[in-house]
Parts: C-alpha cells; sequence; structure tokens
C-alpha cells in the first residue's frame, strides 16, 4: 500500500476554485492509478476521477468532468484535483486513493474537506 497524504480544501463561494493535492510515497507507482472519491454528508462514497501514473489517461465522474482535472508530478509524487466553477453540492471530504492497476482501491488518504458556499 502507499501513504497518500491530502491537503488543499476549504471554504469557497459558488462559482469558485480550489486545487487539492494528494502527496505520495511508498513504492514507485508506475502500475498504479491514483483517483479521487469524495464523501458528502449522509451519503455514500462517489468516484470523481482518476488518472493512470504511467501514462495520464484520465476518467471522470460525469458530474465533474467538464469542471475539474486531475493531473501528476511525477518528480513530486503528487496527483492534484483542480475543481473550477464549484457548486454548493459538490460539499464533501475528498479522498486521495491508489490501486494497481487490475485491483481495486487498497489505499487511501485522511481526506481533506471541501465546503462550498451558496
Amino acid at each position: 500500500q502507499l501513504q497518500l497524504v491530502e491537503s488543499g480544501g476549504g471554504l469557497v463561494q459558488a462559482g469558485g476554485s480550489l486545487r487539492l493535492s494528494c502527496a505520495a510515497s511508498g513504492r514507485t507507482f508506475n502500475t498504479y492509478a491514483m483517483g479521487w472519491f469524495r464523501q458528502a454528508p449522509g451519503k455514500g462514497r462517489e468516484f470523481v476521477a482518476h488518472i493512470i501514473w504511467s501514462d495520464g489517461r484520465t476518467y471522470y465522474a460525469d458530474s465533474v468532468k467538464t469542471r475539474f482535472t486531475i493531473s501528476r508530478d511525477n518528480a513530486k509524487n503528487t496527483v492534484y484535483l483542480r475543481m473550477n466553477s464549484l457548486k454548493p453540492e459538490d460539499t464533501a471530504n475528498y479522498y486521495c486513493a491508489a490501486r494497481p492497476l487490475g485491483t481495486t482501491w487498497n489505499s487511501w488518504g485522511q481526506g481533506t474537506q471541501v465546503t462550498v458556499s451558496s
């Protein structure tokens, strides 16, 4: 498993932007996918986006695909989630996750809270 530490959450007005960071350590990542999930109060955890570390392919939930961008910095072993045009319904605890390709998500960060006010 990887060690994952998120940062960058906070309070923002609707229409604003935030960038979340996830610093990863523990092993090499070339055979991993890195992702972001979120969980709002009273709801289950939902997929937001993920990136294949080796080639940068990205995948998004329909609800965020025109507003959020996932990226990685190989030199810093860090994954980012740029969130634009934030909406109150984006309010949630955001979690970074990792999985070896072809397997399930098995490494999780502690989460960072994003609150979007209307």
